[in-house]
């Protein structure tokens, strides 16, 4: 047994599979360099053999990650091992994860398998793994509803073949903290050759218990790895929150007895990178995250903290990244400043275009808001009308006449294809009647999941406002995120960058029903 516990992070991979939660190949690159600064130790970078768009991610994922494993799932079959092995040829450390379902319910109703097919495609694909990489992960899917008889044959047998982590996820959420513990540690107790490989949990959150159980998992059935997503990002209600686990980990070491090689500082800025990116906001009560996480309301609680902050607060704010970055910035600075802070948040544009494009933009916003923080420049970039090549809808203009007592009218102008076209409508408010507006000359037959608003920073009028559309169609889920001093603006330019993923044939569409 080892006193580290591993980070394993699948943001990009089971995060991903929230519907409307799929990136593109930039955007996961992105937050994998992110979660390199984070000293993530194992970032799973996604299903390779899923779609040709997310065998380029995680091929461009292993091709630029130096200190992280990077990891690429897939099924117990042939050609997903081969695919993962093929994506992660150019990555400094590469693990293949494997896995087939073990429970009697998904054998009977989903593979229509008998165990002994089961037990012998799970020998199959870890001994062929194993040929291609020389780390090898295998997880029985539903684990946790599993026969613990049968399971046992199947992971000596796995482990027999190579297997040197053995995951045990709850991928239903239905476990509870001490049963799930105590399962871990009786599998470990009755398998001969489980020294032989590391043990890890991956939980789901659907009854809230997530964290909980992973930590029992550790704790109680000696598990060293625990597998996590940014957020708890995740389908349905997601998955174990890495910097509560972390957290959890480093401010209890007095129970636990473990480190972990997480750079702290860098937990805030990954929570802002992966909210940016997919739209999904982060609750303001969140543990550890949320905005309000170091907020003292209570006048005794005010009080305390002023004497002495230990009385009310168990971690230090800056010490997850709380820490206020502000870039004193205007309309006379330079183009290399700018870099510089791009390079300090972990932002590599990849061309001169993307970085000349995101420059303007920062000196349109900087003769609009006085002062500029990194949430402003993180939604900057996150800005798909920074890179407006790679865009088929795009804003040019919008204007708009709000009175009580009269119906608010909207006129847009906005590019489709690089031609440009002019609409109105009114609505029940501006917002309304800016995207009727769009929509009266679109036509796209989408229909408005989700529409939501958030400041980019607290504390002033002038914030930047950061909206999310989500939209579906045709099966497929995607967001628009748009940043603006307006809102109507920034509504517009979030219901565009929906529509031009809808509007892509090569946009990533996340995977569904693999949870694992």
């Amino acid at each position: 047994m080892t006193d580290k516990l591993i980070i394993f992070d699948t943001t990009l991979r089971d995060g991903e599979q929230s519907p409307g939660a799929s990136m593109t190949k930039d955007e996961k690159l992105r937050i994998a360099r992110q979660l390199e600064r984070l000293r993530v130790d194992v970032i799973e970078a996604g299903f390779a053999a899923s779609s040709n768009g997310d065998f380029e991610a995680v091929k461009s994922i292993a091709d630029h990650i130096k200190d992280s494993t990077v990891c690429s799932l897939a099924r117990a079959n042939e050609r997903d091992i081969e695919r993962s092995a093929e994506a992660l040829k150019g990555a400094n450390s590469a693990r293949i994860h494997t896995f087939i379902a073990t429970s009697e319910l998904h054998m009977e109703k989903k593979l229509r398998m008998t165990r002994e097919q089961v037990l012998e495609q799970a020998r199959m694909a870890v001994r062929l793994a194993r040929k291609l990489c020389p780390d090898v992960e295998f997880s029985p899917e539903d684990g946790y509803r599993s026969d613990p008889d049968f399971l046992c044959r199947v992971i000596e047998a796995v482990i027999a073949e190579g297997a040197r982590t053995i995951n045990i996820p709850d991928t239903v959420g239905y476990a509870v903290p001490e049963l799930y513990g105590n399962f871990i540690k009786t599998l470990r107790e009755r398998v001969p050759n489980s020294d032989q490989a590391i043990w890890s949990v991956h939980c789901h959150n659907d009854l809230g218990m997530a964290v909980a159980n992973s930590l029992a998992g550790v704790k109680i059935g000696g598990a060293r790895q625990v597998e996590c997503t940014i957020n708890g990002l995740g389908e349905r209600a997601g998955n174990c929150s890495l910097e509560e686990i972390v957290m959890a980990v480093k401010t209890r070491r007095d129970y636990f007895g473990l480190e972990v090689g997480i750079d702290t500082t860098q937990i805030v800025p990954a929570s802002r990178m992966v909210s940016q990116t997919t739209g999904f906001v982060v609750q303001p009560n969140k543990a550890v995250v949320g905005a309000n996480a170091f907020a003292h309301a209570s006048g005794i609680h005010q009080d305390g903290v002023l004497k002495a902050r230990d009385t009310y607060e168990i971690m230090r704010a800056e010490d997850v990244g709380w820490a206020a970055n502000k870039i004193v910035l205007g309309k006379l600075s330079g183009r290399n400043a700018f870099k510089q802070r791009l390079d300090d948040l972990g932002i590599d544009l990849e061309s001169e275009g993307e970085l000349n494009a995101a420059f303007a933009k920062f000196k349109e916003l900087a003769d609009r808001k006085s002062e500029i923080f990194d949430e402003d420049i993180l939604a900057l970039v996150s800005d798909e009308s920074v890179t407006p090549m790679r865009e088929h809808y795009g804003l040019v203009s919008l204007a708009q006449h709000s009175e009580t007592g009269e119906r608010p009218h909207a006129r847009v102008v906005f590019t489709v294809g690089g031609k440009e076209y002019s609409t109105q409508a009114d609505g029940n408010g501006p917002v309304d009647a800016s995207l009727k507006a769009i929509e009266s000359h679109v036509k796209s037959g989408a229909e408005l999941q989700l529409y939501s608003v958030n400041a980019i920073t607290s504390g002033s009028t002038e914030s930047q406002g950061e909206v999310t559309v989500r939209l579906q169609h045709g099966g497929r889920v995607v967001n628009g995120v748009g940043s603006d001093p307006d809102i109507v603006v920034a509504s517009a330019k979030a219901y565009l960058s929906a529509l031009t993923k809808l509007h892509s044939k090569s946009e990533r569409v996340a995977a569904q029903g693999w949870p694992v």
